[in-house]
């Protein structure tokens, strides 16, 4: 099928390269997280590092597929796919659920009080909601194949 598509805009690009660079820094924060050794653990305050043990198998898994997902529609994004969206949309949903679960049964918030538990969960799910947003204007505007 080829679909018409229209001129991006240049800021199209800025925003794609933006979304490219969030989800890099994602994926390598997964990264160094899952990859801590025991000595990397013990030097962690005691109330993070609580909470890093106690993580189950299934969100470090549904942390993974949040940061592949946002990364990999980003890169569908500079590829101009429409595909972009529903990635998006996967990683959001898989963002939502991971800090739902943190937040609230893995008592991030009781553990870390509100100030240090919510920033980032607050930052990423907006985040992420965005690019949803915006996957869904550029497929509306024709900028995605």
């Amino acid at each position: 099928m080829n679909a018409s598509v229209v001129k991006r805009p240049g800021w199209f690009w800025g925003v794609a390269v933006l979304a490219l660079l969030w989800n890099l820094f994602g994926l390598a924060m997964f990264t160094l997280q899952y990859t801590m050794t025991p000595e990397q653990l013990a030097q962690l305050p005691e109330a993070q590092r609580r909470l890093q043990e106690g993580f189950p198998a299934w969100l470090w898994a549904l942390y993974g597929v949040a940061v592949v997902a946002g990364t990999l529609g980003s890169i569908l994004l500079l590829m101009g796919r429409r595909l972009a969206l529903p990635v998006f949309w996967v990683s959001l949903v898989a963002v939502v659920v991971q800090f739902g679960y943190c937040l609230f049964p893995g008592r991030m918030i009781e553990v870390l009080g509100p100030a240090q538990a919510l920033p980032m969960p607050i930052v990423v799910i907006a985040v992420a909601a965005l690019l949803v947003w915006f996957a869904r204007r550029a497929v509306a505007r024709g900028w995605l194949a």
